[in-house]
């Protein structure tokens, strides 16, 4: 054991020198730690084992250049340093000390953070003299991401968030995953994290409407803020059902923390028209969709078909082909009459009605690569915007998903400090299905035809879906890290044509 300055460390002899050829990655361990021991251009650099998104191992996904993508979720993180460069998740990798010596391999840890998984990227907090203030509207992922980056920038003005919600931001994708959670289980950061770099979270509160020439919003409350500089991440919110019984009591939107508490304590032992999270829960469970299968649209006939046998197994009843065009209660109880679409969302853009903000035909807020509005010092990122997808040749696209509204906080930030940064994030989507995760990489959208590897039957594959001879999304099931590896060709710049699909 070696002693460094104050610290104790430990170091561990973790292979020989000539083991790992350039672009391999090898999972060691030094004192019961797990650790990702990289090589690229003949050095070898060690970083955290587990992706701090939720915890995947990190040797099972791909590594291109001097990056590591996670298998499971898409996340991205810089092998010599440790940073996160794409996402989900909000944390770096803690980084090691690697010497090679005699033809061995060694990685030294500080001995205080033999526990530690992942870590915080360093940021400044607010300086009373800057009298600068960047106001955030919505509390999701995009207005988190842009908040700790303008921290982690130098930027030390006022930062606001202001949220509708009753939590700071949370993990949403986990509501509708797991309903029964305690609310301090899925918060992103915990409270004293915002007053600690200075980030001011408003919550129950909204804007109802913004001066773009003042600089000014006005809140439900009556009060105004000046702005500098303005996000508008307000996402999107499920569209409700317009059928007769639909204000019924057993008929319930899941949007909320509070929602999802709702539906999980009112469905125990109840009929439920939801997804398979209650389908261990509820006295049964019925999905109705608008195509033959689930998830027609975006996966193609075969995989849906799969899906739908998949959760079929799980007891959860299929009308598909099939709308809801009455809801009727019986004795207090809800019964459920169908006859022959996916509700979808609508972008929350209502409330900047009056200023001159450029919207598409659906509402969704017009960005340009840049994240900017067509009004000066106002920015949009997440499920609220229509953005030029990189991979697409700039189609303009609305895409909601976790990943690319936490990579657009990001760009908006950066770009909000004027460090001019293009947005340029591969979409990278995950569903989880009876217990096995579906992930999908790229926008098929207009794709002509699908090339399987494996066999959708068998539930192990590998989907390419090919539009114009090119490779422009894939899916898998079972056959990590194929959609990882496409995400980070992708990523790259490089074209993958449909005869090397083949």
């Amino acid at each position: 054991m070696d002693r460094c300055g104050e610290q104790e460390e430990v170091t561990g002899m973790v292979c020989q020198a000539d083991e790992l050829k350039d672009g391999q990655m090898k999972e060691v361990t030094v004192e019961d730690k797990k650790v990702l021991l990289v090589r690229t251009q003949g050095q070898y650099s060690a970083v955290g084992s587990q992706c701090s998104h939720y915890n995947a191992p990190l040797v099972k996904g791909t590594l291109v250049g001097d990056r590591v993508r996670c298998p499971f979720h898409g996340a991205c993180f810089n092998v010599k340093t440790g940073d996160i460069e794409e996402y989900p998740g909000l944390d770096c990798l803690p980084c090691y000390k690697v010497k090679v010596e005699d033809g061995k391999v060694y990685v030294t840890i500080n001995k205080n953070s033999l526990n530690v998984t992942k870590r915080v990227k360093e940021m400044c907090s607010i300086a009373p003299d800057v009298k600068q203030t960047i106001l955030l509207i919505g509390g999701g992922p995009a207005a988190l991401v842009c908040a700790e980056t303008l921290r982690q920038n130098c930027y030390q003005g006022r930062i606001i968030m202001i949220t509708r919600d009753k939590l700071p931001p949370f993990d949403k994708p986990k509501l509708s995953k797991a309903m029964n959670v305690d609310s301090s289980s899925i918060l992103l950061r915990p409270s004293d994290f915002f007053q600690q770099y200075g980030i001011d979270v408003w919550t129950q509160k909204e804007v109802v409407s913004v001066n773009t020439d003042g600089k000014k919003v006005k809140l439900s409350d009556g009060t105004l803020q000046n702005y500098d500089q303005l996000l508008i991440s307000t996402g999107c919110r499920a569209r409700p059902l317009s059928c007769p019984g639909s204000d019924l009591k057993g008929v319930k939107l899941l949007q909320s923390y509070e929602d999802a508490k709702e539906i999980h304590n009112s469905s125990l032992g109840q009929k439920a028209v939801v997804a398979s999270y209650l389908s261990d829960k509820a006295a049964s469970v019925a999905l109705v969709g608008s195509g033959r299968y689930p998830f027609e649209r975006s996966l193609g006939p075969e995989i849906g078909k799969m899906s739908m046998q998949m959760l079929e197994e799980k007891n959860i009843k299929f009308y598909m082909n099939d709308r809801v065009t009455e809801i009727k209660g019986e004795n207090g109880k809800n019964c459920l009459h169908y006859s022959a679409v996916f509700l979808g969302v609508i972008p929350n853009s209502d409330f900047m009605a009056g200023c001159k903000l450029e919207v598409d035909s659906k509402k969704a807020v017009i960005i340009d690569k840049f994240m900017r509005t067509n009004i000066p010092d106002v920015f949009s990122a997440g499920d609220v915007t229509a953005f030029p997808l990189a991979i697409r040749g700039d189609l303009r696209v609305n895409i909601g998903h976790w990943q690319m509204s936490q990579a657009q906080g990001r760009v908006a930030a950066l770009n909000m400090l004027k460090k001019p940064t293009k947005f340029e994030s591969v979409p990278f989507f995950w569903t989880v299905l009876a217990g096995k995760s579906i992930r999908y990489a790229g926008y098929g959208e207009g794709y002509t035809e699908i090339i399987f590897k494996g066999k959708v039957e068998e539930r192990k594959f590998l989907a390419f879906y090919i539009k114009d001879e090119k490779v422009v999304a894939a899916a898998s099931l079972m056959f990590d890290p194929a959609v990882a590896h496409v995400a980070e060709l992708m990523a790259a710049g490089q074209i993958l044509t449909k005869a090397q699909a083949q």
